[in-house]
């Protein structure tokens, strides 16, 4: 029996040496697969961390650019609104003359667009008050040329903020306030512009 005893003792220990040997093997290559997985995980990681904040970065760009985008917008649309109050004030500022002042301005208009020296005078009701005045310095300025003033006044009164429409038959000369400011704005809104803003 000790025979057999010492066989299979033998059998067992060679037996039990293999399996320490397999497990050790395992363990080894278990670790190492490990180890790998967990390098590549680690590597997955920082790639996806990396890739976030790329993304993040673009979206951070497209949206400041979105932002300075609306914010010129606003700043435009705000000029735009100034320089419009900033004409809106001169037509009020033409309108507020003193009468004497606001005559004259009128009598030029009237004598530089009667080019022949005739026509008729329009004015709003409210400046018809004053027409006979303008009418008068008007042919004067006229006669200043070395033609003959035959403007005469309209029995016609037109819905104006103010100033004057020439009328020598079928031709009508606008030298309303508002359309001789709208003028100029056409050729001075940017001097204005640059004048409120630099």
């Amino acid at each position: 029996m000790k025979g057999i005893e010492k066989i299979t003792s033998r059998i067992e220990a060679e037996a039990r040496a293999e399996a320490d040997g397999i497990l050790e093997k395992a363990g080894t290559e278990a670790e190492r697969i490990r180890t790998e997985a967990g390098g590549h995980a680690q590597e997955r990681y920082w790639e996806l961390i990396r890739a976030g904040v790329k993304e993040t970065e673009q979206r951070v760009r497209r949206l400041d650019a979105a932002a300075q985008m609306e914010m010129r917008k606003a700043l435009l649309s705000l000029k735009q609104e100034l320089v419009a109050r900033a004409f809106d004030r001169a037509c009020e500022l033409i309108l507020g003359l003193p009468r004497a002042e606001y005559v004259e301005f009128l009598a030029r208009q009237a004598a530089d667009a009667a080019n022949f020296g005739a026509g008729e005078l329009i004015f709003n009701e409210k400046d018809s008050a004053i027409a006979g005045a303008v009418l008068k310095r008007a042919n004067a300025l006229i006669e200043e040329r070395g033609i003959p003033g035959l403007l005469r006044l309209s029995q016609e009164t037109r819905p104006m903020l103010g100033g004057l429409i020439l009328r020598d038959g079928n031709v009508e000369v606008n030298c309303t306030v508002e359309t001789l400011v709208a003028l100029c704005r056409n050729d001075l809104a940017t001097q204005v512009a640059e004048a409120m803003f630099d």
